[in-house]
């Protein structure tokens, strides 16, 4: 019960963040177009430097950028915690595990439920994706006014399966964008001590205190600083965004937004109705502040730790389903980036001249679902690893190359909902296996 009031009175603060920091941000996207327009550039230069620069650019030397730094000092701070609470939160789930066939039902059921929403995520985006271009939304975009911004070099998607198994035990441990190793590593020690049993008592003690001690930081972090660095984050980021980005890819913006939330009100619902048998209410509203936490940091990792706090003492999941199911699902189930990525492949297809026809809105969904395994849960990583996509459907003609370029200079709002998307997803298979396997306490769930 004292978690289930924390968790509201958390709930409402950022709440009141969110609204305050929306309306300061649209204020300042509007005293930013006024400014320009009316010959004042140096003045918003100088309030820019003051509030929201980010320090560490070319040339920033002389900036303040006070929101960005109480942003950045606190996604540092959880960033911080990611890799101490994957390792012993998974090490501590399978080391306690004594039947082994039922870690191999958890495991099994956990990767085919994030498939088949993935899955039906593509066919989703496919769909909306289709309907829009037949419309002729995805106009071609007028690339007068486009600096070319850089994106990556295009890779093999499969060179995840290579990242899984790290070569240097300590390095892996000190990269927090290196996720699957990791679980690899968590799982192979867990599965060693449950081997050894007794003759790990001490360590196994150890991480239990070490899981202890990570609670306690993630406590304070959460319930003293959130709302405050959530404020700047939002503030932050509208305030950096001007209208004459947003404009010439209108249509793509409205249609990835439409789809985002339609999938995240209805999808997951049904997915918690048909596959658990539960009234998806209760989830949708004790998870709302974690979707509101991960619009604000736009980062599903930086989201992960209280994921896992209010799907454990809010949503009553078992704190072993938890602990595999989340960090997992934070690395390879990316919904909301499949989504924007397939809708994002169309966009610049039609928009540079590029025939979409089945067979290639397939081979697009085949792509986006192996590139989103591969997603670091980092801000801005969905666009970044979009690039792959376009170089694999052979998008790459100077036209495509702009349509891309804009996709990167306007698409941190919508990263921000598609972090949202991703971080209820895993939370939604947490509950769903947990309930497969009676490890969901259904009384904690429905208070």
């Amino acid at each position: 019960m004292k978690s289930s009031q924390n968790g509201k009175k958390l709930a409402i603060k950022m709440v009141i963040a969110l609204v305050c920091g929306l309306i300061t941000g649209f204020g300042c996207i509007a005293l930013r177009e006024h400014l320009l327009s009316s010959g004042q550039t140096e003045l918003w230069t100088t309030i820019n430097n003051v509030f929201f620069q980010d320090i560490t650019a070319e040339g920033a030397t002389s900036a303040i950028g006070i929101f960005y730094i109480v942003g950045q000092l606190f996604v540092n701070a959880l960033q911080l915690i990611i890799v101490p609470m994957v390792f012993v939160s998974i090490v501590l789930a399978i080391c306690v595990v004594t039947d082994t066939k039922k870690l191999g039902r958890i495991s099994s059921k956990t990767i085919l439920t994030f498939f088949i929403t993935t899955v039906c995520a593509l066919i989703f985006a496919g769909v909306i994706g289709s309907v829009v271009y037949h419309m002729g939304a995805f106009n071609a975009v007028d690339a007068t006014n486009i600096a070319i911004k850089e994106g990556t070099v295009g890779t093999n998607p499969l060179s995840i399966v290579m990242s899984i198994v790290p070569n240097n035990f300590v390095s892996a441990l000190t990269n927090n964008g290196g996720v699957l190793a990791i679980v690899f590593l968590a799982v192979s020690v867990g599965l060693a001590m449950n081997q050894l049993k007794e003759k790990t008592k001490t360590v196994k003690k150890l991480f239990i205190e070490l899981s202890d001690i990570i609670s306690v930081c993630l406590s304070f972090v959460i319930n003293k600083f959130a709302p405050i660095a959530i404020f700047c984050l939002l503030t932050r980021t509208f305030a950096a965004y001007g209208i004459d980005y947003l404009m010439p890819a209108l249509a793509y913006v409205i249609t990835v937004v439409i789809a985002l939330f339609a999938y995240l009100f209805i999808a997951y619902p049904l997915y918690l109705m048909i596959m658990a048998k539960l009234n998806p209410k209760p989830f949708m509203k004790k998870m709302a502040k974690v979707a509101l936490f991960g619009f604000s940091t736009s980062s599903s990792a930086a989201t992960l730790p209280l994921n896992k706090q209010t799907t454990v003492e809010e949503l009553g999941v078992s704190d072993q389903i938890a602990s595999f199911t989340l960090p997992l699902g934070m690395t390879i189930n990316m919904d909301g980036t499949a989504i924007m990525q397939v809708i994002a492949a169309i966009f610049v297809a039609a928009s540079s001249g590029y025939d979409v026809t089945f067979t290639s809105m397939a081979v697009i969904a085949v792509l986006a679902l192996i590139a989103s395994i591969g997603t670091p849960a980092a801000p801005g990583a969905g666009a970044v690893i979009l690039f792959t996509i376009l170089t694999g459907m052979g998008y790459t003609n100077d036209a495509a190359l702009l349509s891309y370029s804009l996709i990167l200079a306007i698409n941190r709002p919508i990263e921000m909902l598609l972090t949202s998307l991703n971080v209820v997803g895993d939370a939604s298979t947490s509950v769903i296996v947990a309930k497969k396997e009676n490890m969901l306490d259904e009384k904690v769930y429905h208070s």
